[in-house]
């Protein structure tokens, strides 16, 4: 079967202090730091297997903090991204770190969901991450979370970044009617389908992929139809994919966030996104 895995691990570390975000400036211990690596390695090892099982896998690591500061994550991407079962590896990351590695990834399956914070790194920096991945030829998407301390910001580096570089907004949900019409046609202004993540889409007893073909795993190989559903629907390890898969309508009254909605098949994101939904590039752009 075709199969899209979020996997997210032990790790909650982060070197960004984000005022938005409760895994700000935390550093795990050691002992969380191996838990992490552990996970990650048995992860590994349950993927290499699928392949003589006829599986095509899609996975996006989006850890609690920033997954590749640390060697195992990048030799995972490195790795998965070789595998001829495997359609595609994608990572969320604030690009903090050096991008060396990535040449010798796989970019006809590699990409990145790369994460622009205002305060944390100046644009001259981010920037330049940004177009070392460019010049690579390396797909990858910029977004950012849309506080109006950082309406400006966004804008700038909108002007930075060439025209075939998607820049998506996230829509500030913490307080409710957070934007005026004016902010909404301003950030539109950026975003061309910023209005798309705005709503709560109602998802209650609707179908949706997730728990299907789309499983939510975390680092012990616990898995959930999505990470807003704290039912536990199997064990990557013990079900296996063919055990966990199940048409499971949502069980949410409202879903909100990007990495579930664009799984309801009634919303056709895919007619927005095409074969890039997992990393969030629309079509028309081609990085």
């Amino acid at each position: 079967m075709k199969a899209v895995l979020y996997y997210r691990g032990a790790l909650s570390s982060c070197n960004y202090d984000c005022p938005y975000c409760p895994f700000s400036k935390t550093k795990d211990s050691k002992a969380t730091l191996a838990k992490d690596k552990q996970q990650l390695h048995a992860f590994m090892d349950w993927v290499r297997e699928q392949g003589g099982s006829g599986h095509q896998l899609s996975i996006f690591f989006n850890p609690y903090g920033e997954a590749l500061v640390h060697r195992w994550y990048r030799e995972a991407m490195i790795e998965l991204s070789h595998m001829p079962h495997i359609e595609k590896v994608a990572v969320q990351t604030n690009l903090s770190v050096k991008l060396d590695w990535t040449n010798d990834i796989d970019r006809s399956k590699a990409a990145f969901w790369a994460t622009y914070h205002p305060g944390q790194t100046s644009h001259a920096a981010f920037l330049s991450q940004c177009m070392k991945l460019y010049e690579q030829g390396i797909p990858f998407s910029v977004g950012s979370v849309g506080i109006r301390s950082a309406f400006g910001a966004i804008k700038q580096l909108r002007q930075l970044l060439p025209e075939d570089v998607y820049l998506w907004v996230n829509a500030f949900k913490d307080q409710k009617n957070y934007y005026s019409e004016n902010d909404i046609v301003y950030l539109t202004e950026i975003d061309p389908h910023f209005q798309l993540n705005v709503p709560d889409y109602d998802s209650l007893g609707k179908p949706c992929g997730a728990g299907s073909h789309v499983f939510y795993v975390q680092g012990a190989g616990i898995v959930k139809r999505c990470y807003s559903d704290r039912k536990v629907i199997g064990h990557l390890y013990r079900d296996g994919l063919e055990g966990l898969s199940a048409e499971r309508p949502c069980t949410m009254k409202k879903c909100g966030c990007y990495i579930g909605y664009i799984h309801m098949p009634e919303l056709k994101l895919g007619e927005v996104y095409g074969d890039r939904l997992l990393e969030r590039i629309p079509s028309g752009y081609t990085r």
